[in-house]
């Protein structure tokens, strides 16, 4: 019965999580004052893949980072340029694993800058290094992402989150594209909400658990 009971949960939360991916782009974007992208520049030469991992390009990573990058931001139209350069330090795109033993994540390590187009300059002094974390769904927490998600579908959400993540830490500098200070910790604090619910692993029922 134990059994059986599972294999119906499993039946139902793989139905939900076919129509659970949301796109981050539905989200209300914060005001990021003056700013408006005028270069999008991402390079991954001397990338390191992690195993156990799914096999990536660095011209894919360039491809779609360089185009969530563009979504996310190419809709501002402040009054000043700015350019975001990101390079693809390292990855692990979770394999098809054996279910609930083995659940490896998907993680993206990136180093981002910014630059100011009227000044030629960065807008500070080392790059930011941030790991995005794919996160999980119910159907990822009973038989790991590497069976219910495409390798596609992994590349995508991480470059979503990265580009959340990259919104993120800039609206920690308001000072860069000024911006009401109260105003950016509001965003701030809402996108922190919003990234912890989206990187982070989903409880898993307790009979499915068991």
């Amino acid at each position: 019965m134990r059994a059986l009971s599972r294999f119906a949960l499993l039946g139902l939360v793989l139905i939900l999580g076919a129509c659970a991916a949301t796109d981050p782009l539905e989200e209300d974007l914060p005001d990021m004052g003056d700013f408006r992208l005028a270069y999008n520049i991402v390079v991954a030469d001397n990338m390191q893949q992690v195993p156990p991992s799914r096999e990536a390009s660095g011209e894919e990573w360039i491809e779609i980072l360089t185009a969530e990058i563009d979504r996310r931001f190419g809709g501002y139209e402040g009054d000043r340029l700015y350019h975001i350069a990101i390079h693809v330090d390292a990855y692990a795109l979770a394999p098809p694993g054996i279910p609930v033993v083995l659940q490896p994540r998907s993680i993206l390590v990136i180093s981002a800058n910014v630059w100011d187009d009227e000044l030629q300059a960065k807008l500070h002094d080392d790059p930011e290094q941030l790991t995005i974390f794919e996160g999980a769904a119910a159907e990822t927490m009973l038989i790991g992402s590497g069976l219910a998600r495409s390798r596609e579908e992994q590349m995508q959400i991480l470059a979503r989150n990265a580009a959340r993540r990259i919104q993120l830490w800039m609206l920690t500098h308001p000072e860069w594209f000024s911006i009401d200070e109260e105003a950016a910790a509001e965003a701030q604090a809402a996108l922190e909400a919003q990234v912890a619910e989206v990187e982070q692993p989903v409880e898993l029922p307790e009979e499915a658990a068991e």
